[in-house]
C-alpha cells in the first residue's frame, strides 16, 4: 500500500466505514464534506469581518 491508500484505510477503519455499503460510505463522506465546507466558509467570513471591523 502506498501512503494515500494507508490514509484512506485508516480513515475507513477509524470511523467504521469499512463495514458499510458503497452508497452508505458515499452518503457519509458527502455529509462530512458539506459540514467541513460550512465550517471553513463561515470561519473565513468571520475572520474577514473581524479583520475589517477591528484592524482597520
Amino acid at each position: 500500500m502506498n501512503w494515500i491508500q494507508r490514509k484512506i484505510f485508516l480513515y475507513n477503519v477509524t470511523f467504521g466505514l469499512y463495514m458499510l455499503d458503497w452508497w452508505e460510505r458515499y452518503l457519509f463522506n458527502t455529509l462530512v464534506l458539506v459540514l467541513m465546507w460550512f465550517i471553513f466558509y463561515n470561519s473565513w467570513r468571520y475572520i474577514s469581518e473581524s479583520y475589517k471591523k477591528y484592524l482597520r
